[in-house]
């Protein structure tokens, strides 16, 4: 077994596409970086890398080694988070995953007052949409919108929040209500690539074609961006949407959703009191949210 630190650099190098970058991003120096390489591909006994106008192209072996090498790398962070602070006391690390529009619009607010009553624990707050792996201990906890399948979990729901359609005051004042989506001249923003997404609103009867949409992005961030720009008409989570009051409600009869929301951690943290703190804080907060 070769140190973690060489596979440690081969992550890096896949990353940044140079030994320079990895080198950066590693606080290392690039001759140490090029070293790394050859030692793995020494013991590998095949190239890892080939030179190219771009930088380095990785082989299907350096290709084939990511997945495990990622593996290594949650692997190792969950061993320094576990080490940052013992299970019994309210001090360390928790790391917390969740869906970008909830950790910028939601979470801000119950972080804030955690932090407050628990000074001592450090928050890392991972957003994304893809859901984060708990038993490889990508994260600690998670708040997801769709109820967890992974088994050795514990998982709380707390409630659904509806998703509906709105748009801007200046949108409507420049091109009337919208009778449905696809009337002629609608701008409708929605969704780019993700299948998942359409697929769950097709199993509620809710068919939209991705050549409906004017704006197409699956980054949540930017759908709202553009809602609240008045680009048109898009849809939102009812308590968000609640904030803004030219935000208008439309087509309140054709569309309606709910999204689950839920917290996770993997059950062999329950015993941990920072990670417990969390998620019960998490739990009350989002139980609240809901039921705004």
């Amino acid at each position: 077994m070769d140190s973690w630190d060489h596979f440690r650099t081969l992550l890096a190098v896949l990353d940044e596409g140079s030994l320079s970058g990895a080198a950066r991003t590693l606080g290392l120096t690039q001759p140490t970086v090029g070293r790394h390489i050859e030692a793995l591909e020494a013991r590998i006994g095949a190239p890892l890398f080939t030179r190219s106008a771009g930088g380095l192209a990785p082989t299907e072996t350096a290709l084939g080694l990511r997945p495990h090498a990622e593996t290594m790398a949650a692997a190792a962070e969950a061993l320094v988070r576990t080490a940052s602070g013992e299970a019994e006391a309210l001090r360390g690390v928790v790391r917390l995953t969740a869906a970008e529009v909830v950790g910028v619009e939601v979470l801000p607010p119950m972080l804030a007052g955690f932090h407050e009553a628990h000074p001592d624990i450090t928050i890392e707050l991972a957003l994304s949409n893809r859901q984060e792996d708990l038993l490889r201990r990508e994260a600690d906890i998670a708040v997801r919108m769709v109820r967890p399948t992974q088994a050795a979990l514990l998982a709380k729901r707390v409630g659904a929040v509806p998703l509906k359609l709105y748009a801007h005051r200046r949108y409507l004042a420049a091109h009337g209500t919208p009778r449905s989506l696809t009337q002629a001249g609608v701008a409708a923003i929605g969704f780019d690539r993700d299948t998942q997404m359409m697929q769950a609103l097709a199993e509620r009867q809710i068919h939209l074609s991705r050549d409906l949409f004017a704006l197409r992005t699956d980054n949540d961030l930017a759908q709202l961006a553009a809602l609240r720009a008045g680009f048109g008409v898009g849809a939102c989570q009812a308590q968000i949407a609640r904030r803004d009051p030219d935000l208008v409600p439309v087509l309140e009869d054709a569309f309606r959703y709910e999204l689950e929301v839920w917290v996770a951690m993997h059950e062999d943290l329950k015993s941990s009191r920072r990670m417990r703190a969390m998620f019960d804080w998490l739990v009350a907060g989002l139980t609240e949210y809901v039921r705004s």
